[in-house]
């Protein structure tokens, strides 16, 4: 495969101002290519470096289920014990009979597992059915069910417990919801390794990996702003640099989207996957991680069907199955998305800083790797 053809189709997005700029990245076979093109703003004349450090908010998810299966490997968790040993905040939950009747409840018919957690099935998450006063009192309460905020949210503990107050949206293990076990989860291996969920990852995977711009607070040398995009199709400052949020400790280090990083970091992960773990992780461990554990009426529920467009979800990340072969990885919504084949052994990056990414650019990149995989 060509990597300079897909780094070459990203030229006309920043033409056309779809974004200010963009990374690329390819790692293909063992060799990892990295271009950057156009500015860092809108109209700007600061060019975009290969290595700048940006938000990779989503992307964040499948990092921290490598942490989590990787204490699996070591014995601290098992995929099928309850949260409860190490978040009692959630022991006996209880659960809505509708999601419109915040008092009508029932008990949980069995504990939440560490493996709700990673594929995103605990009982509770984004709700697009309709009203739903309990997901109103958990944004009110600053769990954090918008745009990544590093400072928004409560301390690990405090969040916890506020979370405990409120009942599920559903029996666990039965429905995939966007995106509240990730950051559940993020609070328990912190608990389960002793330490900081940032301390955590730096030690068992990041510093392993050579994945030095990655983690909760950024490099202000090489942090590039982000945008969001208004209704007038005008790219407005969503987090700048000298003030970002993402300079200091986070309140809460969030599973979910609190991570920054680089496109060729991204790859380093990818790569350590598509290398069989890399001695981190256990190969069966990364087959468990890429693999679809959702069922079909899961993947087609009306709570999972506009996030997962028709795939299926692994642990911390989104698969499919395509004609270029198997795929998984996962985006972000400040701008970032990564996709691997094991089947071609490559892994792709695309880096950008606009809220919310345009699904458009995100398919068409992704189409233009599987188009030159074809060839």
């Amino acid at each position: 495969m060509d990597a300079d053809e897909v780094i070459d189709g990203i030229d006309d997005l920043v033409a056309e101002g779809v974004v200010p700029g963009a990374v690329v990245g390819v790692r293909h076979r063992g060799r990892t290519t990295l271009a950057a093109r156009g500015a860092t703003t809108p109209g700007g004349d600061t060019p975009l470096r290969p290595d700048a450090v940006v938000r990779l908010s989503s992307n964040t998810k499948p990092i921290v289920a490598a942490l989590a299966l990787r204490l699996v490997g070591e014995g601290v968790l098992t995929l099928d014990e309850p949260v409860d040993r190490l978040l009692p905040e959630l022991a006996e939950p209880r659960v809505l009979r509708r999601l419109a009747d915040p008092d009508d409840t029932v008990p949980a018919q069995r504990p939440i597992t560490v493996e709700d957690l990673l594929t995103l099935r605990m009982g509770s998450g984004f709700v697009v059915e309709g009203p739903c006063p309990t997901l109103d009192r958990a944004a009110a309460l600053g769990l954090g069910f918008g745009p990544p905020d590093p400072q928004g949210p409560p301390p690990p503990d405090a969040w916890i417990t506020r979370l405990g107050t409120l009942p599920l949206l559903d029996q666990p293990g039965t429905t995939w919801r966007y995106e509240l076990s990730a950051a559940v989860l993020g609070v328990l291996v912190a608990r389960a390794g002793e330490r900081p969920l940032g301390d955590l990852l730096v030690e068992a995977l990041l510093a392993r990996l050579g994945m030095a711009a990655t983690g909760f607070v950024a490099d202000p040398t090489r942090l590039v702003p982000s945008f969001a995009r208004g209704e007038d199709g005008r790219l407005d400052l969503f987090d700048g640099v000298a003030d970002s949020r993402w300079l200091a400790p986070p309140t809460f280090p969030d599973g979910r989207s609190g991570l920054v990083g680089t496109a060729e970091d991204l790859l380093r992960f990818a790569g350590m996957l598509l290398d069989g773990g890399a001695g981190l992780l256990d190969p069966a461990a990364v087959a468990t991680m890429t693999a679809d554990h959702l069922t079909p009426t899961q993947r087609a529920a009306p709570a999972a069907a506009p996030f997962l467009d028709g795939g299926g979800w692994g642990h911390g990340m989104g698969v499919a199955d395509t004609a270029a072969g198997p795929r998984y990885g996962w985006a972000g919504g400040l701008g970032t998305l990564w996709y691997s084949w094991p089947d071609h052994d490559l892994a792709a990056v695309l880096v950008t800083q606009v809220l919310p990414p345009a699904g458009p650019v995100f398919a068409a990149f992704t189409r233009t790797v599987e188009d030159a995989l074809a060839r």
